[in-house]
């Protein structure tokens, strides 16, 4: 076997890493050639827009959860290494659920459902014998995280199938904000001690560190689990839309004590700071516009695309550097692909808020992901597939 298939499933955050990066540039590119000229639009099982948005979802951000857990929880909990032989397997029930949505046409909605729902299940199930090792309740919390993701894409399948008629359009937003619940809790936590580090490695004193507040990450937390909850329990979402407003203020006065200005000198730092930052606009955004202020799907992109495609670049990029034995130093194209994130959310947002040039807006945003990709690609290249690097 090439030594580079050995490296690349070697390690989850590899193989994972690298789907994720090479699925997001195709997905981008699949919706921004369907916006071009509808009439060539695969014969999907459902509408294209959501495929569109099932794939990022469920697809897209379930590989780069799937990195990050398979590298992260070993270390956690003392437990060993995750096998090549299981990280092949995972790997291919995650690629076999994304060939079943691209011919869903042709399959049977039952048969798609089953392939597509397999891989969350299987990722849970071996992280929970490792955290088990060390159960701490911070831990395992991503277990009811995954199972509210997994049970947000049943609800999508479910319409599909036809067994209900409702379902798909909360399953939808309830799977984005399990992971905007994700990124809240794991963001949270890792951004001000990263942060920290970086500060007391530059000599900063102790009291200009970041402070995290117990009682507002307690807040934070607690709301980021009720927020996808009350999408799953509710048909208006209005409860939803507080619980969103809310959670984004307190992600603000969580944020205002974690010396993002500080951060803004090592662009690796600053990109956690500006996912977690798109995280709180996005999430006040979108409970102003199911409270009647706003347009609801551009908020939501500023979750899809800011937060989600935004936090995912800087996790992957920080981990694939730092787990391959390189500096936590972000690459120029890096760096780059940060920014145009923003900017790609920031521009879907306005287009559509403006409901004017709506297409144009929607063809830039889908440009700035795909290029971001494709950046991240280049960058990261050689920490995903390359030898681990020998630091002098």
């Amino acid at each position: 076997m090439p030594a580079i298939i050995t490296r690349i499933f070697g390690e989850g955050f590899r193989v994972f890493f690298l789907s994720a990066g090479l699925y997001g540039l195709f997905v981008g590119l699949v919706w921004g050639l369907w916006l071009t000229v509808p009439y060539l639009s695969p014969d999907y099982g459902m509408t294209p827009p959501m495929w569109h948005a099932h794939e990022m979802i469920f697809g897209y951000a379930t590989a780069a959860l799937g990195g990050f857990f398979l590298t992260a929880v070993p270390n956690w909990t003392g437990a060993p290494d995750v096998r090549a032989r299981f990280i092949a397997i995972a790997a291919g029930v995650w690629l076999a659920g994304r060939m079943a949505m691209w011919f869903s046409g042709v399959l049977p909605p039952v048969v798609v459902a089953a392939v597509d729902l397999a891989f969350v299940p299987i990722l849970a199930a071996k992280i929970a014998t490792q955290l088990m090792r060390r159960p701490k309740p911070q831990n395992l919390i991503f277990l009811l995280l995954l199972s509210l993701i997994w049970v947000a894409d049943l609800l999508t399948h479910l319409e599909w199938i036809g067994l209900t008629d409702d379902t798909l359009q909360s399953g939808l937003r309830a799977g984005l904000l399990a992971l905007c619940a994700m990124i809240a809790i794991l963001g949270g936590r890792i951004t001000p001690a990263f942060t920290r580090n970086a500060m007391k490695r530059a000599g900063v004193p102790e009291t200009d560190w970041p402070v995290s507040v117990g009682a507002l990450d307690k807040l934070g937390i607690g709301l980021s689990l009720i927020l996808p909850l009350s999408v799953l329990a509710s048909g208006d979402w209005g409860a939803a839309g507080v619980v969103a407003l809310v959670l984004g203020v307190v992600q603000i006065l969580r944020m205002a004590r974690w010396r993002t200005a500080w951060a803004a000198r090592e662009p690796i730092l600053l990109a956690l700071h500006l996912g977690l930052g798109m995280l709180a606009l996005g999430l006040i955004l979108w409970g102003m516009a199911v409270l009647g202020i706003g347009n609801e799907v551009a908020a939501l992109h500023v979750l899809g695309i800011g937060c989600v495609g935004g936090m995912t670049l800087a996790v992957m990029s920080r981990a694939a550097l730092g787990h391959s034995g390189r500096a936590l130093v972000a690459p120029g194209l890096m760096v780059l692909a940060y920014g145009l994130m923003a900017v790609a959310a920031l521009s879907r947002w306005v287009g559509a808020e403006l409901n004017a040039g709506y297409l144009v807006a929607m063809l830039l945003s889908d440009g700035l992901w795909v290029t971001a990709f494709a950046l991240y690609l280049i960058a990261m290249w050689p920490a995903l597939t390359g030898p681990r690097a020998t630091r002098s």
